[in-house]
């Protein structure tokens, strides 16, 4: 099984990939938040910042782009190629409610003939890989029987499924019906994403779907970042590992954040999802939420991890 790590806007920044990738079973590709394609010439500090090699050192990354304009698409795609990306990501899967007022991620889907334009020209024109992140459509599973089908007239490098519509976001469950009858009416790799917390999680999926054989990860790492090396057998992490996967975060954005304010809030803003795993330490987890400086905030991790 090959395993991902899903891009989470503002959370899996370089600085938590290079924790992560030190302190536990690695993913076989890591994905970038999105690129919003933009009219300067280069990328920004941030943006370059999460593609330099150095800054995702052993990683195979893949940059994700978010567009419904090929001509900027393929802008981005070219500038990622200047630091050696043979491979971008087309994220047509993210809900957020600004993002699809503006018909980009899931609010492209309910454009079926404007998206087959878009597809039409950045695959025609790309001189690389393209793969794609999608839901199933916008309102109802069954758009994506059309969808589907667009993605079918094209060489997507591969096909990330997340089986939800836009309108669910993170709620309901994944339709497995009808990721059954997108792996059986294309050729293209399919990847599942979608609710995988623990290992029994895994079970059912694969005991459903045996011929599958990736897999990505996003808020189930994000709440237990020891999860894959759980799913693959080597058991939970123990507490020292997680307490140095913190410490590492923690001392890589002081580095580069000089307000302490920004830093607590990048630490609080991880911890809304770890934080679900200690449901006994409540009582720390306030006290984690409402710290004021990093030595209080040190102070309530201490006491939730033991």
């Amino acid at each position: 099984m090959k395993y991902y790590l899903a891009p989470l806007e503002g959370i899996t920044t370089y600085v938590y990939r290079r924790a992560y990738h030190i302190f536990f079973h690695p993913m076989d590709q890591y994905f970038t938040p999105f690129f919003v394609p933009h009219t300067k010439r280069g990328f920004n500090e941030r943006e370059q910042s999460e593609i330099l090699p150095e800054h995702n050192p052993g990683m195979c990354l893949v940059p994700q782009i978010m567009s419904n304009d090929a001509e900027g698409f393929l802008q981005t795609e070219e500038k990622l190629r200047e630091y050696g990306y043979e491979e971008v990501n087309l994220n047509l899967g993210c809900p957020s409610k600004t993002v699809v007022r503006k018909n980009r991620g899931s609010g492209f889907l309910a454009l079926p003939e404007e998206l087959d334009r878009f597809l039409d020209q950045i695959y025609s024109r790309s001189k690389g890989k393209i793969s794609i992140k999608t839901r199933l459509g916008k309102y109802e599973p069954e758009e994506f029987e059309r969808i589907l089908e667009i993605y079918n007239q094209y060489p997507v490098e591969e096909l990330i499924i997340h089986p939800r519509v836009q309108q669910d976001y993170y709620k309901n469950h994944p339709d497995l019906n009808a990721f059954r009858k997108a792996l059986e009416h294309t050729k293209i790799p399919v990847c599942y994403n979608g609710d995988i917390f623990t290992p029994e999680d895994q079970e059912t999926l694969t005991r459903q779907f045996p011929r599958l054989d990736r897999i990505m990860l996003g808020r189930g790492i994000l709440r237990d970042p020891g999860l894959l090396g759980n799913l693959c057998g080597e058991g939970k992490a123990p507490g020292k590992v997680v307490r140095g996967f913190l410490e590492k975060i923690l001392w890589d954005y002081q580095e580069i954040c000089p307000e302490e304010k920004h830093v607590l809030f990048k630490m609080k803003e991880l911890w809304a999802y770890m934080g679900t795993m200690f449901p006994e330490r409540k009582e720390a987890l306030e006290r984690l939420r409402k710290a004021e400086t990093i030595k209080s905030y040190q102070m309530a991790v201490k006491e939730i991890l033991g």
